[in-house]
């Protein structure tokens, strides 16, 4: 048999058509979707402390100064070990030796002494050993001691952040539910999920006396973690 050429032209252009009118069909429909944002938040009770405590001395040279700093220290260290405090959770953050001058009008400043410090950063992973912690470290370092900070916070974030993905995830899927209903249309497939912010900042409590007039209380409160997402889904 033998094909009429025009006809082939015609049915090759409509298959060409055909196509072209699927392909932008296609993709039309990947873009038609809605995306929405969301964070989940947990609150959590902090389980550890982290202390800033600075041991500081003043001597007649920096050797003198630096050295009556150096037995403060062991002292600290020496409290923080009967307390239970890990040497791993103890690090120097800040060692300085500084001259200290005594300022008087119309005179040149004279040298008064030389102030050694050394600080350290503490982690106490039982909460409520802090009071205690503290204390005793006071006692151990007497007048050369100042508390720098005291912040609770949590050991592992992760399980709550986990928890506020759940959250996070539910809120986005209801949020983009009532936006398809007013669409008068249906959510199809997740085209993407992104996480824009895991968010988790140990804020600085206060300490103060607790129901003894001896014992210092550290206030845990609660504390927020969040996680952002942003979620797109198809449209039907």
């Amino acid at each position: 048999m033998i094909k009429h050429p025009m006809r082939t032209a015609l049915v090759a252009t409509a298959a060409i058509f055909v196509l072209g009118t699927s392909s932008a069909q296609a993709a039309s429909a990947a873009n038609t979707g809605i995306t929405v944002q969301a964070t989940g938040t947990v609150k959590v009770t902090p389980d550890a402390v982290r202390l800033n405590l600075t041991a500081t001395t003043l001597g007649p040279s920096s050797q003198a100064a630096l050295a009556a700093t150096s037995t403060t220290a062991a002292g600290v260290r020496a409290a923080l070990t009967a307390d239970g405090v890990a040497a791993k959770d103890v690090a120097t953050t800040r060692i300085s030796v500084n001259p200290e001058y005594t300022y008087s009008q119309d005179k040149a400043p004279t040298i008064n002494g030389y102030r050694a410090s050394q600080s350290f950063n503490v982690v106490i992973r039982k909460a409520t050993m802090a009071g205690k912690v503290i204390d005793d470290v006071v006692a151990a370092a007497g007048d050369n001691a100042t508390i720098d900070s005291v912040t609770p916070f949590v050991l592992d974030p992760n399980k709550a952040e986990a928890k506020a993905r759940i959250s996070a995830v539910k809120k986005a899927r209801a949020k983009a539910k009532a936006y398809a209903s007013l669409l008068y249309s249906r959510l199809g497939n997740v085209i993407y999920l992104t996480e824009q912010n895991s968010n988790y900042t140990p804020m600085p409590a206060p300490y103060g006396l607790g129901a003894k007039a001896e014992a210092t209380q550290v206030d845990l409160g609660q504390q927020d973690v969040s996680v952002t997402i942003e979620v797109r889904w198809h449209l039907k």
